[in-house]
């Protein structure tokens, strides 16, 4: 697949260290061209999080005429399905992005073994039979130094055949590990004699029940950058410890000086590359009132606490994608975001305001009634139809103009009226007027109530000399609502979404507490309400300011014109800020 191509001339420069490294490496010669890769774990669905790191990896590589590749770390198949790697293109795809390769860690397993073997012979690998609790004990603490494996000592034909025979699966799971041997005493935990490859009788996605030893995803990582010749392999800051690991996996291996380690790939029709790669770390992406850990999302799953992975207030990329988030909006809040190497916890505000930002700018408008409440024009004939122009969007002259049907019989929001107004009320009251949204002045006259003192219908009298074009159409009125003809509105699913947490730290244990206490019982409620035809007719994951009352989306699964189903994106307003 292609790269993406490099952005307009007249777009903003970038300046954040990141892009700042790859010009003075491209300047001084280092590198010809620019390489990188986004390498997700197939163990689950991407998220907010990860979009950072898809648009710097592919953002990067583009701006700087550079190209991809997406790496699939299929290094651990007990946790990963082909389900997460679908999801995976899709969200890539989704965001814009597309891929120069599509590999797999698997790709290079035996590129991976030999490079082990070559390890091994060097003196710088050992099979340990130590199990994982006394690796553990041995490794010592943050303040202690560790001790050396008794096994440690073995000699290179001891541990080749060793290695050859866990190869050839005649050991169980967890007997036998192949570690590196560095440093026990190194105050870098992550260099404490680490393991390189383990046990594993498991079948494999792509590579079935040839290999019962997998590599740890450290080796795996380090490795794999080079074998693609990646030029700048970025990593959140968690790996920032693992960086001197990176570099001794690479510089000891040597792939570039010993291209007979490559011979694996020439089976599979891949090019026999080979490089130094430069890991450089930035911060992750967190925000507030979310939970991220694939563990916890994985429980809010399992538990059915949510509609699974894809219910819209997940954080996920399906989630959000559903919810109404645009590619756009999730590039803007990245931008705004920016890059740095300082951890710290973002408020959500801004994730929504890149979303109301971008959904202003761009999405029609149209009318709907989340909570009806009837409205008789008493002055207009039973059967009285006609059509009003209405623009699609005020700021936008190219969307264009639609008609909307006005009738004797309309639908307004209930808490646009008020019986007893409180003060500065500037909407509808018994004997006052509003403006109806594009259709002329109204007052009430009457409110019919139910046996139980409820509302049920008004009966009003539309100021006919106020209909647009009229003379009167520029009378002063203190409000303006919205409404939806009662005999051409199209009832509708409304799921009214909100944060899916109460508090900011959901993570926090206080009191003993935990993620799941804090869930927002609020963060899901579902209504009928009446959109106007033309929102019905709206194609899937087709997104609308419904005037007046926030941003919403056509349901990308069960939305249909006959029987529409949205989803609200976002408010107009944070409402959350009031609030606090």
């Amino acid at each position: 697949m292609s790269s993406q191509l490099p952005e307009a001339t007249d777009a903003p420069v970038r300046t954040d260290f990141i892009r700042q490294i790859v010009r003075e490496d491209l300047a001084s010669g280092k590198h010809g061209a620019i390489k990188t890769r986004f390498p997700p774990e197939p163990n689950g669905y991407l998220h907010i999080g990860h979009a950072k790191a898809i648009c710097l990896d592919f953002g990067i590589a583009a701006e700087f005429g550079g190209v991809c590749n997406l790496r699939l770390d299929d290094t651990n198949p007990a946790r990963e399905d082909p389900e997460y790697v679908r999801a995976i293109q899709d969200d890539v795809r989704w965001l814009g992005f597309d891929w120069h390769s599509l590999r797999h860690a698997s790709d290079y397993f035996g590129v991976y073994y030999l490079a082990c073997e070559k390890l091994i012979k060097d003196g710088k690998a050992f099979v340990c039979d130590l199990s994982q609790e006394q690796v553990r004990e041995y490794r010592g603490t943050l303040t202690e130094p560790g001790r050396n494996s008794p096994f440690r000592e073995r000699s290179v034909e001891e541990n080749l055949d060793l290695f050859r025979r866990m190869r050839a699966g005649e050991f169980p799971d967890g007997a036998r590990t192949l570690r590196a041997r560095i440093d026990m005493q190194s105050g870098n935990m992550n260099l404490r004699d680490p393991a390189l490859y383990r046990i594993k009788h498991v079948e494999h996605q792509n590579t079935g029940s040839e290999w019962p030893i997998y590599p740890m995803y450290d080796m795996a990582h380090a490795l794999g950058d080079a074998i693609e010749g990646i030029t700048h392999s970025l990593c959140t800051l968690e790996f920032e410890d693992h960086r001197p690991l990176y570099d001794w996996c690479v510089d000891n291996v040597d792939l570039a000086g010993h291209p007979e380690l490559l011979e694996p790939l020439a089976t599979k029709g891949l090019p026999k590359e080979a490089a130094k790669p430069r890991q450089i770390e930035f911060s992750r992406l967190n925000f507030n009132y979310l939970v991220m850990s694939k563990r916890k999302l994985m429980q809010l799953v399992t538990d059915k606490l949510v509609d699974g992975w894809d219910d819209p207030r997940m954080p996920t990329l399906q989630g959000i994608r559903r919810r109404g988030y645009t590619a756009s909006a999730l590039k803007l809040m990245v931008e705004r975001v920016g890059i740095s190497k300082q951890n710290s916890l973002l408020d959500i505000s801004i994730l929504e305001g890149a979303l109301r930002d971008d959904l202003d700018a761009h999405a029609p408008r149209r009318m709907a009634v989340l909570d009806p409440l009837k409205v008789v024009l008493a002055n207009l004939d039973a059967a009285h139809t006609e059509m009003l122009r209405f623009s699609n969007h005020p700021k936008d002259e190219a969307q264009g103009m639609r008609d909307i049907p006005f009738g004797r019989e309309l639908w307004i929001e209930r808490e646009d009226f008020e019986e007893v107004p409180p003060k500065g009320f500037k909407r509808l009251t018994l004997g006052g007027e509003v403006r109806l949204r594009g259709a002329g002045i109204i007052r009430c006259d009457e409110a019919i109530k139910d046996a139980d003192g409820r509302v049920t219908e008004l009966r009003c009298t539309l100021d006919l000399e106020s209909r647009p074009g009229m003379e009167g159409a520029n009378r002063k009125v203190k409000g303006t609502i919205h409404w939806v003809s009662a005999r051409h509105a199209v009832a509708a699913e409304v799921r009214l979404y909100d944060r899916l947490f109460r508090v900011p730290d959901p993570d926090s244990d206080a009191d003993g507490k935990t993620f799941v206490d804090h869930l927002n019982p609020d963060s899901r409620k579902v209504v009928t309400a009446y959109v106007e035809p033309e929102a019905a007719r709206a194609a899937p994951e087709q997104s609308f300011q419904f005037e007046r009352l926030g941003y919403f989306v056509a349901d990308r699964y069960d939305h249909r014109p006959d029987a529409p189903v949205f989803n609200r994106s976002v408010s107009l307003r944070d409402t959350w800020a009031q609030k606090g």
